[in-house]
């Protein structure tokens, strides 16, 4: 019997230290995914650029990592840009993205000088036209467009449909118009487009296919508005592994094929191939994380489920019960043992959906055993909420067998502080 290692670390005796539930994050990892990034993309193609998309797990420690690993950061509300502008990340390096910005949000975009906007819609258009007016600058956009492009993924993280809440229908009266508006604004640059089309995807073809629709799209509107596409922002979406056969795949299985296919398309159609941007957020930080658990009550019913009930759940990872999603796991200080029992592990909300997974091999297990839940560093921490009153976790960075605390546990004062 033995226990499990993470960076160099025994997270059984981070348990100890920390409590649990604890989130625990690998900087290693991180800095390794960054580091892919920049050898097979920004170093291997010209005129690229990449950002973290900051949604998939953002605190200040992981914007001081991705500026120190040379990213830039993409954020999609004023909370995510302020952690930025709290750390002194490059404004320059920020694309803000969001399909319903609100006025103060952009306000705090333009005072700030982001790299780029990411513009949804007309109404938002005039926003940012009218407050660029009156600080008297200039500020970059990209158009989302929605490219039409069924992306095989959980229906809640398809993003690039035809039926969608994001983007700019691939329409061409609507796409006109809005080329022509921001043209005509004296305070905008429009720059290109950008497209996301889902997460979690395991395969390159619908990025391929997207990537042909846009590049039809620029020499349609070189052709018929004179407008030359200068950016063109990809998205991201690699899929990473949980379980079973997913995986992640190397970046340049996906990368290599965008460009592969604008270059292609761009030299059949006369076009200078523009810049080109990515957004990877779950395929930089997903496998770097997982979260600690202390077990507590073993319920068997005979014949039909052994539940093992764990001191967190839903209010710390909501996406088996949001997506469906499933997970790994292993007995942490139990590693190495064989695997005799299958149980589901049920989280403490007061919801029967609150169940992490299902049907998980494990050894003869006890109260006081450490479970440990994997790839849990994208969209667990940073979709945490209080339900049921539960304090969210505190997080603990790892490296090279060292540890430090990134956030603090919240309290049952936390909680409440801003009530009345």
């Amino acid at each position: 019997m033995s226990n499990l290692i993470y960076s160099g670390v025994d997270v059984v005796e981070l348990a100890k230290k920390y409590k649990t539930p604890l989130y625990v994050v690998s900087e290693d990892y991180i800095a390794n995914r960054c580091r892919e990034i920049r050898e097979d993309f920004m170093e291997k193609h010209e005129k690229t650029m990449a950002v973290y998309a900051s949604k998939a797990f953002l605190t200040k420690e992981m914007a001081r990592i991705i500026n120190r690993e040379g990213l830039g950061m993409d954020v999609v509300s004023g909370g995510e840009l302020f952690t930025a502008i709290s750390v002194g990340f490059p404004m320059d390096k920020i694309i803000f993205h969001g399909n319903n910005k609100t006025s103060d949000e952009i306000e705090m975009a333009v005072e700030h000088n982001v790299g780029r906007i990411v513009v949804d819609n007309l109404y938002e258009l005039d926003l940012i036209e009218e407050t660029a007016k009156k600080h008297d600058k200039v500020v970059n956009i990209l158009f989302r467009i929605s490219p039409g492009v069924d992306s095989h993924t959980h229906k809640y993280i398809q993003t690039g449909q035809v039926d969608s809440k994001f983007g700019i229908p691939l329409n061409e009266k609507i796409i006109h118009k809005a080329i022509e508006e921001a043209m005509n604004c004296k305070y905008i640059d429009l720059r290109g487009f950008h497209f996301h089309i889902g997460s979690q995807l395991q395969e390159n073809g619908s990025h391929v296919k997207a990537v042909k629709i846009m590049a039809d799209l620029m020499k349609e509107v070189k052709d018929e508005l004179g407008f030359v596409t200068k950016e063109l922002n990809t998205g991201g979406g690699y899929g990473i592994h949980y379980n079973g056969k997913e995986e992640r795949k190397p970046l340049k299985y996906f990368t290599d094929a965008i460009m592969k296919q604008l270059e292609d398309s761009c030299n059949e159609y006369g076009l200078e191939r523009p810049l080109v941007i990515i957004e990877p957020g779950r395929w930089i930080v997903g496998e770097a994380g997982m979260t600690l658990y202390t077990i507590g009550s073993i319920k068997e019913i005979p014949g039909v489920r052994t539940y093992v009930g764990v001191d967190g759940g839903m209010p710390d990872n909501p996406r088996p019960s949001l997506y469906e999603a499933k997970y790994e796991g292993v007995i942490a200080n139990r590693v190495g043992e064989e695997l005799t029992k299958t149980v589901t592990i049920a989280g403490k909300c007061c919801e029967s959906g609150d169940i992490l997974i299902w049907d998980l091999k494990v050894p003869d297990i006890k109260p006081g055993d450490i479970l440990a839940v994997l790839s849990t560093g994208a969209y667990n921490y940073s979709m945490a909420s209080n339900y049921n009153r539960i304090p969210k976790p505190a997080v603990v960075m790892v490296s090279k067998g060292e540890d430090r605390l990134i956030v603090k546990r919240e309290t049952y004062d936390d909680i409440m502080k801003n009530e009345l």
